[in-house]
């Protein structure tokens, strides 16, 4: 520990503390651009700059750690003159288009500006045409609202280990970009939207859907039905202000309504159909001696990772679509028949907390007979863009309830919104199949938490089930790496994409970096999520009506010939693309 003040104030800290975080404990704040929490901190930006106050020495405070008898002013003319001449020299080279870019007020060199009075900028920089690249199917990089703050290159590279974009050329020349200057629909980018989550500006978006949506919205030929994934409810109203973390499942059905969807469909009777498939497709590899250890693939970031660089784990997939693709797929086919609708006619929008979900709905495995699955994807921002265009009071929208029966579901189904929660689900059935009883217990905290690796072996019915989570697609190659070399057996696998799963997904409300370090934003949204499994009557999804029904009337058998017809898929070997 060691000893300090900063503006006057004495504290003690770790040795390896930086100013930048000791002044956050003292409540003292100080402007950052490049920083983020447990991702970047480079001091590339110099927003940051404190003042020693022995030498008058200028310092980034987010790389430069506490020292015994250091004295630090954060706020001096000197360092609020330093900080402004350093944010008017981004802003001369920056597109400043911001009443229409979709990061207006939610972008943190705008919110700077304003905190540092920049009403004119002193420096007109040259700022040539930069490239925009919206080739992808989810991404879209605009370079003329880049700030080269590094913080993309970082999420890419060490959460997600994927290094699909990083620095290219020197001087003014300098921009993000992918290797050889390919767009990123043509380079190992596997759409999760990490790196938008990171961008402090509009320099990276999500490819807008909601155009499409309005025009089906607006077509009186198309019977349109919403399908929001369980980590929408607990994050949508951050959006409208509400704290991070809070549920709002009856509101977000009743803007959804408002919008003029035909039908609310609740994602998470697909997560019940999911584990109805996925324990039992489980259960004949344990038993019939199927390729273990089987790993999940409900995260369409994470199966394109395995496609691209661990094809040797293809096999070991769970031939299970996602919940989204399920839910669509039964909807215009069950729901169709049911009902005398066309399913051409049927136009599916799923609201998901994920950009990757994009790439997936157009995948050629996800569809039958000349139309897709879902037809269009939103994110949770682009569902708020749409509410907010309505001009609709989301705050103070009475709750109201998803439409039966593809609505209904169990508190098995809400948590697969958090890392662990597809495992846990999926224990709670093979448990109650394998020892043939309706267990009280079904809170499995072992495979509960943040911690980028879990494993845990749990007894099932007298049978050692070895379990592992991992969440951030460069904690799954570290998992897979010690599968390889034959450091780790495991029978069942949960990988999730995004680093604390679909909570923290791309597509979800941007948290600035500033709030990073005052809320743990996987932990506040997890907590709504488990909150919301605890309210359910049912916890377990073979216990849903409505997937009993749809076994009976339909589909005949988990994992049976029409089953595999609709709610099983394939993959591709990427690894050369």
């Amino acid at each position: 520990m060691v000893t300090f003040k900063i503006d006057g104030k004495t504290a003690t800290a770790a040795e390896n503390t930086t100013v930048l975080e000791a002044a956050l404990e003292l409540g003292i704040k100080i402007p950052t651009l490049c920083n983020l929490k447990d991702i970047n901190n480079i001091g590339a930006c110099r927003m940051c700059l404190v003042e020693d106050a022995k030498t008058g020495r200028l310092q980034a405070s987010c790389a430069l750690p506490v020292a015994e008898g250091m004295e630090i002013l954060t706020a001096s003319p000197k360092v609020i003159s330093a900080r402004r001449a350093v944010l008017e020299l981004i802003l001369s080279d920056h597109d400043r288009s911001c009443l229409t870019c979709k990061r207006n007020q939610s972008c943190e060199l705008q919110a700077l500006s304003n905190e540092l009075g920049i009403t004119e900028i002193a420096f007109e920089g040259e700022r040539p045409a930069r490239t925009v690249d919206e080739l992808s199917p989810s991404i879209v990089r605009d370079n003329n609202k880049c700030i080269l703050c590094r913080r993309c290159v970082a999420a890419c590279a060490k959460t997600q280990g994927v290094f699909a974009i990083g620095m290219q050329n020197r001087g003014f020349k300098t921009e993000v970009g992918s290797p050889f200057g390919k767009s990123l629909a043509d380079v190992a980018c596997i759409n999760c939207g990490q790196c938008i989550a990171a961008c402090p500006t509009g320099a990276l978006t999500e490819k807008d859907s909601t155009a499409e949506v309005w025009a089906a919205l607006n077509d009186p030929e198309k019977f349109v039905i919403f399908q929001p994934a369980p980590a929408i409810r607990v994050a949508l109203g951050e959006e409208f202000g509400m704290p991070i973390g809070t549920r709002s499942t009856g509101k977000m059905v009743a803007a959804m309504r408002r919008l003029g969807a035909d039908k609310v469909f609740d994602v998470d009777f697909a997560a019940d159909l999911t584990i109805m498939e996925e324990g039992t497709e489980l259960l004949q590899r344990l038993n019939n001696g199927g390729a273990l250890p089987m790993i999940t693939s409900c995260s369409p970031g994470w199966v394109k990772f395995c496609e691209h660089f661990y094809p040797d784990f293809i096999p070991n997939l769970s031939t299970c679509k996602s919940p989204n693709q399920m839910q669509g797929a039964i909807t215009k086919t069950y729901y169709a028949q049911k009902n005398g609708l066309d399913p051409k006619n049927i136009f599916v929008v799923s609201v998901m907390p994920c950009t990757a979900k994009k790439f997936e709905i157009i995948r050629p495995e996800m569809g039958r007979e000349g139309y897709r699955d879902v037809d269009a994807n939103l994110t949770t921002r682009e569902l708020a863009r749409m509410i907010r265009q309505a001009s609709i009071d989301y705050v103070n929208l009475p709750d109201e309830e998803f439409d039966d029966m593809l609505g209904e579901s169990t508190g098995a189904a809400v948590i697969f919104g958090v890392t662990g929660g597809v495992m846990e689900a999926a224990l709670r059935t093979v448990a109650d199949i394998l020892t043939g009883e309706d267990l009280k217990n079904v809170e499995y905290t072992a495979v509960r938490g943040t911690e980028g690796i879990k494993e845990a072996t749990v007894n099932v019915a007298g049978k050692e089930l070895k379990l592992a989570i991992a969440h951030g697609t460069a904690n799954a190659a570290a998992l897979l790496d010690k599968i390889r070399a034959g450091e780790a057996e495991y029978h069942f696998i949960e990988v999730m994409g995004c680093p604390g799963g679909c909570v923290t997904g791309g597509g979800q409300p941007i948290v600035d970096a500033r709030t990073r370090y005052e809320v743990d934003v996987k932990a506040a949204r997890a907590k709504a999520t488990y909150d919301e499994d605890e309210s359910k009557v049912l916890r377990k999804s073979h216990l849903n009506p409505s997937i009993k029904k749809l076994y009976e009337e339909f589909l005949g058998e988990p994992c049976g010939h029409l089953s595999h017809e609709l709610l099983h898929t394939t993959y591709v070997d990427r690894s050369n693309k």
